[in-house]
């Protein structure tokens, strides 16, 4: 074989294993959020309402789950939901493997400098929790020299280490636990999310639980993105749709019983 047929030959060769790899591509697996292509939700499947599943049907429901449906199908994209533990969500945004997250997370400023928050979609603040036969604790300046649950990693947690004179602060993974630990006399009181705790008093501790004092520290619950993230302003823009076209009121008083601001 003469030179001009080597170099040829090799030439040919280049272009083939240049084409190969192309072919083979380096891309994600569709969660980029464009072109209608497939994005990840992350949620925390356990704060009831917002996002739960449904033994009996082994299906996830909450006002969560039905707001994302509506927001997906204003905004024209396919979706999968990732359940995962709530400390989870923001690490899993920064690293890409998901594309959003919506789990009753409050907007706070500490969040906001790692991750981007759509306008607020929900207006929350934080109630204590205790035995019916509690006589004792009627509001936060009770809880001095009182155990008190909550979940990690959440600004219930972070609010309950601010209190003064607590005897302890004991988090949990999950808010059911605290709940039970609450309820056997491992705590005093549990420190949590208002929608999740009244919801939870008024259903499965019913007759075991009660809610006293005033609604602590206002919140405002977002859905979160990766910074910069292109979807964030789609999503947000859809919300805004939502707001106006009386969807979001529909599902508001679907999960809460009333229309917001009631």
């Amino acid at each position: 074989m003469n030179l001009f047929s080597r170099t040829f030959l090799v030439g040919l060769l280049s272009v083939i294993l240049v084409l190969g790899l192309a072919g083979c591509g380096t891309g994600t697996s569709g969660n980029s959020g464009a072109g209608g292509e497939k994005i990840t939700i992350g949620t925390d499947t356990s704060f009831v309402p917002f996002e739960y599943l449904n033994q009996e049907t082994g299906e996830y429901e909450g006002f969560d789950i039905d707001l994302v449906k509506a927001l997906m199908e204003e905004v024209g994209l396919d979706y999968e939901l990732k359940p995962m533990d709530f400390n989870a969500l923001i690490p899993s945004l920064q690293s890409g493997d998901i594309d959003m997250a919506i789990a009753g997370m409050t907007i706070k400023e500490s969040r906001k400098e790692v991750v981007d928050f759509t306008r607020p979609y929900y207006d929350a603040g934080l109630l204590i929790l205790v035995r019916q036969d509690t006589t004792d604790i009627n509001g936060v300046d009770d809880l001095k020299g009182k155990v008190i649950a909550t979940k990690q990693g959440t600004t219930s947690f972070d609010f309950a280490k601010s209190i003064e004179g607590t005897k302890k602060v004991v988090p949990f993974p999950n808010i059911d636990q605290a709940y039970l630990e609450l309820e056997k006399g491992g705590a005093d009181a549990v420190l949590f999310d208002s929608p999740n705790v009244l919801y939870y008093a008024n259903n499965k501790g019913k007759d075991s639980v009660k809610v006293v004092g005033d609604l602590l520290q206002g919140q405002q619950y977002g859905i979160a993105f990766p910074k910069g993230s292109e979807l964030r302003d789609r999503v947000d823009e859809a919300l805004g749709k939502l707001m106006e076209n009386g969807t979001y009121d529909e599902l508001y008083k679907k999960w809460f019983g009333e229309k917001p601001g009631n």
